[in-house]
């Protein structure tokens, strides 16, 4: 359960109907929000597709053994998409980058996986790094609205709730 917050940016229905009035909207915190679980499990579950569709090149075009072909390819989509849902064990972060190395290591068996392993490893590293600024700006401004006087946040809150769009019904 969210509970009104003020200061973020995210109109959300009010948890209690009876706390807001009729078609209010309620803000909610965001902190703990961070862009880089959706920009991590987007990339993952692509490169996912991606490395599931080496399988029948490796057996078609460069007669890899079936089974060996199975277990590279769908092993490393598996692992991507399962990937792709665990990121919010920190953990995954780690294993995400030995994706990377992994397809860009798949390039041996399909020569095009050199190409397209340092494309994942390229947006990877790019959702990474971005995130990281957006987390570090986003703690900024927290820190800078924390430090308001009740009154400046109140005075805050309404600015940026009049610039949000109305409720959906």
């Amino acid at each position: 359960m969210m509970e009104p917050m003020t200061g973020a940016t995210e109109p959300t229905e009010p948890t209690d109907p009876a706390a807001a009035g009729e078609g209010e909207t309620v803000l909610v915190d965001d902190r703990d929000k961070s862009p880089r679980r959706g920009m991590a499990a987007a990339i993952l579950f692509l490169q996912g597709i991606v490395l599931g569709l080496t399988t029948p090149v490796m057996i078609s075009i460069n007669s890899v053994n079936h089974a060996a072909a199975l277990t590279i390819g769908l092993g490393l989509c598996v692992i991507c998409i399962v990937l792709s849902g665990m990121l919010r064990r920190r953990w995954a972060y780690t294993a995400g980058w030995l994706v990377q190395v992994a397809s860009i290591a798949l390039g041996f068996v399909v020569h095009m996986m050199f190409v397209l392993g340092v494309i994942f490893l390229a947006l990877w590293w790019g959702a990474m790094a971005l995130a990281s600024k957006i987390e570090r700006e986003k703690a900024a401004a927290y820190a800078a609205y924390d430090q308001l006087s009740p009154e400046e946040q109140a005075a805050q809150d309404r600015a940026v709730q009049a610039h949000q769009p109305p409720a959906r019904e």
